[in-house]
C-alpha cells in the first residue's frame, strides 16, 4: 500500500469516527432505545444508510464507473438459495450487538473516545474473524 493510500484510508477512518460519534449512533444507550423499539433515531439513521446505499449502487451501475486504478466496478448478484445463511449470519450479528451495544465500525470509535473496555470486543471480533478464515472451507455455505 502506498503511503497516499494509508493517508487517504486514515483520514477517511478519522473521518467516519466523527459521524459516527456526532450522530450517536455509537451510543450504548440509542442502540438499547432502538432494539426496545422506544425510538426512531437508529431505524432512521440505517434506513438513510440503506436508502443512499442503493442510490449510490444505481449510479454505478448506470455510469459504468471504474475504481482509482481503472477497473470497472461490478456488484455481483447475490445467490437467492443462500437466504438462510444470511438469516443465520444476521441473527448471530443482530444478538452480538445487541448483548455488546455495538457493532464492529463503532466499536473502533469508542474505543477512540476512550472507552478501553472495547479492547475486549475488538480482539475477540477478530479472533472470531481468524476462526472463521481458518474454518470457512469445513463449514456448510
Amino acid at each position: 500500500m502506498k503511503f497516499s493510500d494509508f493517508i487517504l484510508y486514515l483520514f477517511s477512518g478519522i473521518f467516519f469516527g466523527f459521524v459516527l460519534m456526532k450522530s450517536e449512533v455509537v451510543s450504548w444507550f440509542r442502540i438499547q432505545e432502538m432494539f426496545r423499539f422506544d425510538a426512531f433515531h437508529m431505524y432512521g439513521i440505517i434506513g438513510l444508510a440503506i436508502f443512499v446505499g442503493m442510490i449510490s449502487i444505481q449510479i454505478i451501475k448506470k455510469m459504468n464507473a471504474k475504481d482509482r486504478n481503472g477497473n470497472p466496478i461490478t456488484v455481483a448478484p447475490k445467490d437467492s438459495t443462500q437466504v438462510k445463511r444470511y438469516i443465520i449470519g444476521g441473527t448471530f450479528f443482530g444478538l452480538g450487538w445487541a448483548l455488546l451495544g455495538a457493532c464492529p465500525a463503532p466499536m473502533f470509535a469508542l474505543l477512540g473516545s476512550g472507552l478501553t473496555v472495547m479492547i475486549v470486543p475488538i480482539i475477540t471480533a477478530t479472533l472470531g474473524t481468524y476462526v472463521y478464515g481458518v474454518l470457512q472451507q469445513k463449514l456448510p455455505h
